[in-house]
């Protein structure tokens, strides 16, 4: 008869840790390693504050007998899942270990992601994924499915719950792509990541198409083209620590404000400068980033999809100390103009801040939606609608500011009067006019412009009279359409006083299941 002992159980426990720690054998890492990339377990613990972070289900295995597998198991089965804090505040995380049969979903793989993902809504805290697979396991057919359908399923019911971030971390491909596109974050890293369906060879195949895999879906692509990578970094360090920085202007869930933090700089810091960056010539470009850094805490803004439609800009930034969603038109690129891609943009960001009672600041300066047959072809008109749906939808508190133009239907798109705006204000040189004053007059007075003596001076007489009157903010003023007036100097004490005063805006109750935005 065989006596137990302490010993001998403890030296099993520390055995199968040991095997579960170097995930597919020393060899497999190595190769990773000189690739440049951390360990599923390193890059977890960089993610998390030193020494918090408790590892879960870290002896499961593959069940898998068929095809030799019952030769093939991996303590751990290729994915790592725990939780710990990451500045001093609950997170849970998943890292898959692409050195355990490349990464790939298996039945026990899938059931330990679905279980980090269950306990992290359990608590109402984010959770972070950091992606390395070639995709579902095909040696475990069908079973595998579940587990994979799971996690698509629990990252629907956690969105707009808790935040979710995604970490690609190596080449995605297949069902290993979905679950972060469902998620509220992709970051990518240069040359190392890629997400796509299926791969160069398939398409070969099946099109004739010749393609790398990394200009099929490299961060490149995905940041630029498809607009699926909000951010890319250059190494797994630096994705980690823009996580940890990403988590520090979001709330732990739907509940909870957004963190807040002692600001020291000055509430009243006046902006003179913006006089000089914001040209009061409309036809002159600038820089809206110029704008935002100014305005906001210790000029410190970061930007979501910044390649991706930079007619639009979207960011997190902080006014007095706390998180702000930031929306502004950017006049160097397009004029400033929305077309199809910066309204899906915008809205996506608008939607992400509203779930998570992030107020909302709009910088307006845009000239109408960009004309053209393919922009009409590519359904602007939905596309629109989407920016329209998510402003009127959204609950938190919305300031919007008036820079210079505000033309036609773009003015409604930005959240004006009307669309639920909850302070509307105006810099004294900004236009609120259904069309550019020249354009007006040119409809207005076809027929008197034509039959005039002198139809130039007639044509400059209108447009003088036209602007006194109707293309200025003191018009919109005095219709209540602009709340207030304000100098540009004090742009950042007038948004801070309007975030103060909104502070305690009530979210009603919803009264349907949910709307139907235009998809």
């Amino acid at each position: 008869m065989t006596v137990k002992t302490h010993e001998k159980e403890l030296e099993r426990l520390r055995s199968l840790q040991e095997k579960a720690a170097l995930g597919g054998g020393e060899k497999a890492m190595a190769r990773h390693r000189s690739q440049g990339k951390l360990s599923a377990g390193e890059r977890l613990g960089l993610l998390f504050d030193p020494g918090s972070f408790v590892e879960l289900n870290d002896l499961a295995e593959s069940q898998c007998v068929d095809f030799g597998m019952e030769k093939r198991k991996v303590t751990g089965d290729g994915v790592v899942i725990g939780y710990g804090t990451v500045s001093g505040r609950m997170v849970f995380a998943y890292a898959q270990d692409v050195t355990v049969l490349g990464g790939s979903v298996g039945t026990i793989h899938g059931q330990k992601i679905n279980r980090i993902q269950d306990e992290a809504l359990k608590v109402k805290a984010p959770i972070v994924g950091m992606f390395d697979s070639g995709g579902g396991r095909l040696h475990e057919g069908f079973f595998a499915s579940k587990g994979v359908a799971g996690m698509f399923y629990r990252n629907t019911a956690a969105s707009g719950v808790i935040p979710q971030i995604s970490c690609i971390m190596g080449p995605c491909a297949g069902v290993s792509v979905y679950s972060p596109a469902l998620t509220d974050f992709i970051i990518m890293i240069e040359k190392q990541s890629q997400m796509v369906i299926t791969g160069p060879k398939v398409i070969q195949d099946v099109t004739g198409e010749t393609v790398t895999l990394e200009e099929l879906g490299g961060a490149k692509v995905h940041s630029e083209i498809t607009g699926q990578a909000h951010f890319v970094t250059q190494t797994d360090q630096e994705s980690i620590e823009l996580i940890r920085y990403l988590l520090g202007f979001l709330p732990s869930n739907h509940e909870e404000a957004p963190p807040s933090f002692p600001c020291h700089d000055p509430l009243d810091r006046k902006n003179p400068v913006l006089t000089d960056i914001v040209p009061a010539e409309f036809k002159k470009a600038y820089d809206m980033h110029r704008v935002i850094d100014e305005i906001v805490d210790n000029h410190e803004f970061l930007e979501v999809l910044p390649v991706f439609a930079p007619n639009i800009i979207t960011g997190l930034a902080r006014m007095n100390g706390s998180t702000v969603g930031i929306v502004g038109n950017q006049p160097s690129v397009k004029a400033g103009c929305l077309d199809y891609h910066s309204a899906d943009k915008a809205a996506r960001f608008i939607r992400f801040c509203d779930c998570f009672g992030i107020p909302l600041v709009n910088l307006v300066d845009v000239p109408g939606y960009f004309p053209g047959v393919h922009q009409e072809h590519a359904g602007i008109i939905r596309h629109g609608a989407k920016m329209l749906y998510a402003y009127a939808e959204a609950t938190v508190p919305k300031i919007t500011l008036a820079l210079r133009k505000e033309y036609g239907g773009a003015v409604m798109a930005m959240c004006c009067a009307g669309m639920g705006v909850d302070l509307m204000m105006a810099w004294p040189v900004a236009q609120l006019v259904v069309l550019d004053t020249t354009a007006a007059i040119n409809i207005i007075y076809r027929k008197e412009i034509d039959e005039a003596e002198d139809p130039r001076a007639f044509k400059s007489q209108k447009i003088e009279e036209y602007d006194y009157k109707y293309s200025n903010p003191f018009h919109a003023a005095s219709n209540m359409l602009v709340d207030r007036i304000i100098e540009p100097s004090e742009t950042r004490t007038e948004i801070i006083r309007a975030l103060s005063m909104l502070k305690n805006k009530k979210r009603p109750q919803p009264f349907r299941l949910h709307g139907n935005i235009p998809m």
